[in-house]
């Protein structure tokens, strides 16, 4: 089958993206950083190819601006997704975070959070192991749409947290209850 099909899809902090997609396309798998590539250009985020094995976007989210960046490791066939929230974590507020990251990814299902011991900078990271299904190690763009949108979810989700710990003088648990109140009913 071919042609256009137009698709609504509710990207990070809820906002709607109406994308174009060939319908041999939505069908099909392909390379994984290729895939990637043509799901970056068709929301319109900006990216470049970095070899053969990485790719990095750069995405504007309801709170920060977020790097993603895939690196796709043929020989174990597993394409590793990193979100990176524009949070550096001072020395004198490490061990606060590590409390956080340790309770926030007690409720994960999906990839985890981690600070980097180097410089303090937060990540959201995400494995993704393909079979060898096509021979290329293809990745359907579901799969693609899947690993992009939970990784941004969880740092918009969860990026208020971070700050109230870091600016807001809350305890770990206090910044979560304050940050994930669950609002009832729509305005």
């Amino acid at each position: 089958m071919s042609g256009q099909a137009s698709r609504n899809v509710e990207g990070a902090g809820g906002f709607d993206l109406m994308i174009d997609i060939e319908y041999a396309e939505v069908d099909t798998a392909a390379p994984p950083l290729d895939m990637l590539a043509h799901y970056f250009e068709a929301h319109g985020w900006g990216f470049e190819r970095l070899g053969e094995d990485e790719i990095v976007a750069t995405v504007d989210g309801s709170w920060t601006k977020y790097q993603l960046r895939a690196l796709w490791r043929a020989e174990e066939r597993v394409l590793q997704f990193i979100a990176f929230p524009d949070v550096r974590v001072p020395i004198e507020s490490r061990s606060r975070i590590y409390e956080t990251l340790s309770i926030i990814n007690e409720q994960m299902w999906l990839g985890h959070f981690e600070m980097w011991s180097s410089d303090g900078t937060l990540a959201f990271r995400h494995g993704v192991m393909l079979d060898e299904g096509d021979g290329d190690g293809g990745i359907s763009l579901g799969q693609t749409e899947t690993v992009v949108e939970a990784a941004i979810d969880e740092c918009e989700r969860y990026y208020p947290v971070f700050n109230f710990v870091l600016w807001g003088a809350k305890s770990p648990r206090e910044a979560l209850e304050a940050a994930l109140v669950d609002t009832a009913g729509e305005a």
